[in-house]
């Protein structure tokens, strides 16, 4: 099928992007690059270089995507609270315009959320029914962009689906980017710097690998509206995760610790169930191994 992707030039999208045209779709690729890279797209996807808060219906209309893969976002959460404006015009706004968009040519559209900054504090594995606290303006802006789904599928009668992430990670992520904790802890190490832990470690978060996510949207592509959780259900320490990395890069030196982060969750873990059962996915790839793949990647 004919297929966009907004955001493919990034971390997660260039791996969708890889997985839809290895499937032999026509991918592409709308991107203002503010993130994302020319050098992460496969040469057979083509690149609009736009931004998502800009009209999009005449360069749909020369596209006519049968597919709306929606990854592009104001995703830093520190971002959104200095600059909510920002925050909102990108995430509600823009995907607005995608919605619109894509609705003209009857497209499905698979949408990019979170998990940990829309449940906020999760002291048991969160599930899609769980009460939603975001504690960011980011977190409220990707609740919308869930709503205005939700309501276009009531009103218009499409079929588009909400995918909440947990903390993803894998290669091509970059380490400048707020929550990438995987990617920063392997550019200390590949740089042989020490990492520093905010507050005493023991924050605990759900990561789940690339490759898994990417299955997760290819599955949400052909299965039911909705919204759905894609994670690991694991929790796993940010002291054990500096563990792990440094393992999988063949050692590290100890951590240093500074003060905890005003609003950083202590807990955030994801129940996948509902993805299982009626999209019949779960993540595959333990931390480890993820991990390892990541570090031989070349990139973090």
């Amino acid at each position: 099928m004919r297929a966009v992707v907004t955001g493919g030039a990034g971390f997660i999208g260039s791996h969708v992007v890889e997985a839809l045209l290895a499937r032999g779709d026509e991918v592409h690729v709308v991107d203002n690059l503010a993130t994302g890279r020319r050098e992460n797209l496969a040469p057979a996807a083509t690149l609009h270089e736009h931004d998502i808060r800009e009209p999009l219906a005449e360069l749909f209309a020369g596209l006519a995507p049968e597919l709306v893969v929606h990854l592009a976002a104001q995703a830093d959460v520190g971002t959104s609270v200095e600059r909510p404006e920002l925050d909102a015009e990108v995430n509600v706004l823009g995907t607005l315009r995608v919605l619109e968009a894509a609705r003209a040519h009857g497209a499905r559209v698979v949408f990019s959320s979170t998990g940990g900054a829309i449940y906020g504090e999760c002291p048991r594995p969160a599930t899609e029914n769980s009460t939603r606290e975001p504690l960011s303006p980011y977190g409220t802006s990707k609740l919308c962009g869930e709503e205005y789904l939700a309501t276009w599928n009531r009103l218009h009668g499409t079929r588009h689906v909400a995918l909440r992430f947990a903390n993803v990670y894998g290669p091509r992520q970059l380490a400048k980017l707020e929550g990438g904790v995987v990617a920063i802890f392997m550019d200390r190490l590949r740089a042989g710097e020490t990492a520093t832990i905010f507050g005493d470690g023991g924050q605990e978060r759900d990561f789940v690998y690339v490759g898994d996510v990417v299955s997760a949207v290819l599955a949400a592509a052909d299965g039911p509206a909705g919204t759905y959780n894609v994670g690991t259900g694991v929790a796993t320490s940010v002291t054990e995760l500096w563990r792990l990395c440094a393992a999988a890069a063949g050692g590290g030196g100890e951590p240093v610790h500074a003060e905890p982060r005003p609003g950083d969750l202590r807990r955030s873990v994801l129940d996948a169930g509902l993805a299982q059962e009626q999209l019949g996915w779960s993540a595959r790839t333990p931390l480890d191994a993820g991990l390892r793949a990541t570090w031989e990647s070349g990139a973090a």
